[in-house]
């Protein structure tokens, strides 16, 4: 449940060149003061937190790393990032032939720069909707499952070489069609077959970069209407489990909040004894969690930033106490720090025409109830 945008023009990479790197935070303030960090209260309890940040031009919704405030804040806060869409196929793969490293290459280096983990987001994002159109109309020839499998294994080897400083992968995600709990049809699944395709990435994942948690990373929800999109990621990871394929833990996005019916006046309905069941038939396997993208959508709430902040804090404190609860629970991931660089501004618009504020941040950099709510849950959290 990820935003795109189109590709603006090419930056030289600066990976592995601190002096680069640290430029980039030149000017700088801090916004959290002296308040512990997220990335140390979780630290205290066995997690890790972070966020995803995106590498897009100057002015544009992506554009949260050309900001030095918003650097700064990456700095005080995270212990992990992970590029919003930059190692995804229609960023990264501008053709058959070609890598477009620089985007990620400037966040792995300011990671680098200021000893942050990065995780990688995704080698196969494997939903038609986002392929790139030349893979999408690619002709694999006379023997399509071999030239698929080549071209699917070389990709993630490659990409994987490149950034050996990932110790997390999102190496699948959102297989599952949550109208009918089934796998996914792609361009590849059509050449190797829809299990064969998903193994193949994990394996090809775990053969190039061994030491790395693969994770399977989906939207499904614990909000009513999630019903057959949970029962299709449990029989996939059932699969994964049968088939001895190498997956590590399951990514659950954690977009909360408001369904985005234009006519929804508030949050949706949580199912948490249905929600805990899923959780336990997954941990059940031997599965890890980890929260991979988490914001608390606040469409139809009202407009009011006192009334909505605390709604938007403790609906999801008692999201992140459930998750928590979980030990198998080791690392959250925001999508996103502050409200003007979330990508939900440009999904969704509320009936008012107003931004939203669905995250830990407000636009002038002033920490949000949610922050707090979340700094209390990893404070109350068991150690793991």
């Amino acid at each position: 449940m990820n935003r795109c945008y189109a590709p603006g023009p090419s930056r030289r990479g600066v990976l592995g060149s601190g002096l680069a790197a640290g430029a980039l935070v030149l000017g700088a303030t801090s916004a959290r003061g002296s308040t512990p960090s997220l990335a140390s209260l979780a630290k205290a309890k066995g997690l890790r937190f972070g966020t995803a940040v995106g590498a897009g031009p100057v002015g544009s919704i992506t554009g949260s790393f050309e900001d030095a405030r918003h650097r700064q804040l990456l700095i005080d806060e995270c212990g992990v990032l992970v590029p919003e869409n930059e190692l995804k196929w229609y960023v990264l793969r501008p053709d058959a032939k070609t890598f477009a490293f620089e985007r990620a290459d400037r966040i792995a280096a300011f990671a680098q720069a200021h000893d942050i983990a990065l995780r990688g987001h995704t080698l196969l994002w494997h939903h038609p909707q986002w392929f790139p159109a030349w893979l999408d109309a690619y002709d694999f020839g006379p023997r399509p499952a071999t030239s698929a499998e080549a071209m699917l294994v070389d990709h993630i080897t490659r990409v994987c070489a490149h950034y050996p400083q990932i110790d997390s992968w999102d190496v699948v995600n959102e297989t599952i069609d949550p109208t009918d709990g089934a796998i996914r049809r792609t361009v590849f699944s059509e050449a190797m077959g829809q299990e064969r395709t998903l193994d193949v990435a994990y394996h090809a994942a775990r053969a190039a970069a061994p030491r790395t948690r693969l994770v399977y990373n989906d939207y499904m929800s614990w909000e009513a209407g999630n019903e057959t999109h949970r029962a299709g990621v449990l029989k996939l990871l059932e699969g994964f489990r049968a088939r001895g394929t190498p997956v590590d833990a399951l990514g659950v996005q954690s977009h909360i909040g408001a369904e985005n019916a234009d006519s929804f006046t508030g949050f949706g309905r949580p199912q948490e004894r249905e929600w805990r069941a899923f959780l336990d038939e997954a941990t059940g396997m031997g599965y890890d969690l980890a929260i991979t993208e988490f914001d608390v959508h606040d469409k139809g709430l009202p407009l009011d930033f006192a009334a909505r902040d605390a709604a938007v804090a403790a609906y999801g404190r008692a999201y992140l106490d459930l998750m928590l609860s979980y030990r198998q629970t080791k690392e959250v991931l925001a999508w996103g720090l502050v409200d003007k660089y979330s990508w939900l501004q440009n999904q969704w618009p509320r009936q008012d025409g107003k931004p939203k504020r669905p995250t830990l941040y407000d636009n002038d950099y002033r920490p949000k109830p949610l922050r707090e709510a979340m700094a209390a849950a990893f404070r109350s959290a068991a150690s793991r």
